[in-house]
């Protein structure tokens, strides 16, 4: 018995000296799982009448099964299972605040399979959604602060910004009633941002392997050993599972799936400040999407939660684009504005493309919104 622990030390001790085989197992592990885990949630979808019926917003043919966010899920608790064995937290803040990013994924992920069984009214998705955030804050996860973007603190020194905001170079204070507030509006947002993208297949997948990747060098980068670990195992899992959902998709991702996806972006980037506008830059097309998708159904005196095929995505499907070459450019522009958040030298050069990304975005949707629409 000596002997095992001693040799299950010696190995923990040699993965800690090199972080390339530590990510490199942690990301494989949580990959292989998905992938073991996919074909048995395939015929689990099948058995369970958990399926999408041809047509719909996607338009797909035949029944597919909704239940892709198991692997998802399970792969990532494989992968966290493994940080947690080979590098704890390393503080009692950081051990507090990961155990919140689990305990809130599997919330979202047993919320996101009641609506996939289902159909949930949006009061009680809601409700999960809101409790996911609660759970977040909770435990220490939420927007208290952020770097400023300016190159002077002038603007947070007006009179109106003075009530909301505090300035201490280089850091913005967020007054502590609206930190609540922006907490939940960025958690649930970012939950249906995520569940809107994902319309094509391969679509919320492939974008979050990306973000995730990008989520985990930039964590590392920074010094957050542990914590970039959590991003590298989502990441392993959603590639696992995209072999089987991009186009054409023989299982879809659902709302277990995608909710457990933009979960976990909305925690993990507030476990970082430098992670936020990263985070921000990484989903600006679908965020923008949203928000001018709630607009308009408002204006048409709809719900806006309530399902179409006017999202960005759909409509260039509409207008002739293959699902592939939709797909491939979003993953394109994902990884573009990653790395430009992550390498941009000020907070300036963030700003300006958050401004050109929403004045593309905008236009894009109104020449779009010009060509007939697809009910």
């Amino acid at each position: 018995m000596t002997e095992i622990g001693d040799w299950r030390l010696r190995a923990i001790s040699n993965l800690q000296s090199h972080h390339t085989m530590l990510y490199l197992g942690i990301f494989t592990a949580a990959l292989l799982t998905a992938v073991a885990l996919t074909p048995p949630a395939r015929r689990l979808s099948f058995r369970l009448g958990i399926v999408a019926e041809p047509g719909g917003r996607r338009q797909h043919h035949g029944r597919i099964p909704k239940l892709g966010g198991i692997p998802v899920f399970l792969g990532y608790l494989v992968g966290i299972g493994l940080v947690y064995w080979l590098l704890p937290p390393e503080t009692p803040g950081d051990k507090v605040r990961l155990q919140g990013v689990v305990l809130g994924t599997a919330v979202m992920f047993l919320g996101g399979l009641l609506d996939d069984r289902y159909d949930l009214p949006p009061a009680a998705q809601f409700s999960f959604q809101f409790l996911g955030a609660a759970i977040a804050m909770w435990h220490i996860i939420f927007i208290e602060r952020f770097t400023n973007p300016l190159p002077t603190g002038a603007l947070w020194n007006w009179p109106v910004m003075n009530l909301l905001f505090t300035y201490q170079e280089p850091l913005v204070i967020i007054w502590r009633p609206l930190v609540f507030v922006f907490t939940l509006l960025w958690v649930v947002g970012m939950i249906n941002a995520v569940n809107f993208l994902d319309g094509l297949d391969g679509l919320a997948a492939g974008v979050g392997t990306i973000a995730f990747l990008l989520f985990a060098w930039h964590s590392y980068r920074l010094g957050q050993t542990t914590v970039s670990l959590f991003p590298l195992a989502l990441a392993g899992a959603c590639l696992g599972f995209l072999l089987f959902n991009f186009s054409p998709a023989s299982i879809f991702l659902g709302t277990a799936g995608a909710w457990v996806l933009g979960y976990n972006l909305a925690a993990l980037s507030i476990l970082s400040p430098a992670k936020l506008s990263t985070a921000l830059l990484v989903m600006a097309v679908p965020i923008l999407d949203v928000a001018w998708q709630i607009v308009s159904r408002l204006r048409r005196g709809q719900h806006p939660f309530q399902g179409d095929r006017g999202h960005l995505h759909f409509r260039l499907s509409d207008g002739g684009l293959p699902t592939r070459t939709i797909v491939l450019g979003y993953y394109l522009v994902t990884l573009a504005f990653g790395l430009v958040a992550i390498w941009a030298p000020n907070g300036l050069w963030k700003i300006g493309l958050w401004l050109g990304v929403i004045t593309a975005v905008i236009l894009l949707l109104l020449w779009l919104s010009r060509r007939p629409q697809n009910d």
